[in-house]
């Protein structure tokens, strides 16, 4: 590995710390983005039975804002509930916002990494390209291999920044339409909530009951 670093010259620096921070942020969403975490199942079902105890306090929504990043919704929801739907669906909809922009956190940094990294590779071989050529109208002579194993270690910076950027721009897809897929449905189960609080949908108390057990 270093002697391939070495080789492509320091262009291949930045392509290599472009491909330590890409892998760091596919890890960190993989494990953000975890279905379990983010839309807990049950959760609705959950609320439904505090609000039935009249158990549903302030500690609790603290709890369930907590609890995850729907839990977070609904509690906004719910602590302006008293207001009528319209004021819930609101506080609804501003939480809403703020977790979409917390679960579409360091993906546009991905994707610039996806951008930039075959353009870094492009650059370091076209400077490759440039002292090679350099250096052989310095000696005012053109050897064939030379020439060639020089083309062919400028190529190294091009390899390398596709190497990087394929995975890059695969991952950022996959985890913007991962983040779609939540965000749809956080957007059903809050609607459900709406729904239920206001008097507009019965509740499914098998669901209650498993989660009680």
């Amino acid at each position: 590995m270093f002697e391939l670093v070495k080789a492509g010259g320091w262009m291949m620096l930045p392509i290599l710390l472009c491909s330590v921070v890409g892998t760091a942020i596919v890890a960190e969403r993989f494990w953000a983005l975890r279905r379990s975490r983010v839309v807990p199942p049950n959760l609705l079902a959950q609320v439904w039975r505090w609000l039935q105890d009249n158990s549903l306090t302030s500690d609790k929504l603290r709890e369930l804002r907590a609890n995850s990043p729907l839990g977070d919704v609904m509690a906004a929801g719910l602590a302006n509930s008293r207001h009528g739907r319209e004021i819930m669906k609101e506080s609804i909809e501003e939480a809403g916002s703020r977790i979409i922009h917390e679960l579409e956190r360091y993906l546009n940094a991905l994707g610039t990494i996806a951008a930039m990294a075959p353009l870094m590779g492009l650059l370091g071989t076209v400077f490759g390209m440039i002292e090679i050529f350099s250096g052989f109208m310095s000696d005012g002579m053109a050897n064939a291999p030379v020439l060639a194993g020089g083309i062919s270690k400028a190529l190294l910076t091009t390899a390398a920044g596709l190497l990087v950027a394929i995975p890059a721009v695969f991952f950022h897809r996959f985890l913007l339409r991962r983040v779609d897929e939540l965000v749809v449905s956080m957007e059903q189960e809050s609607v459900k909530l709406v729904e239920m609080v206001m008097g507009d949908r019965e509740v499914d108390f098998a669901a209650a009951e498993d989660t009680k057990a």
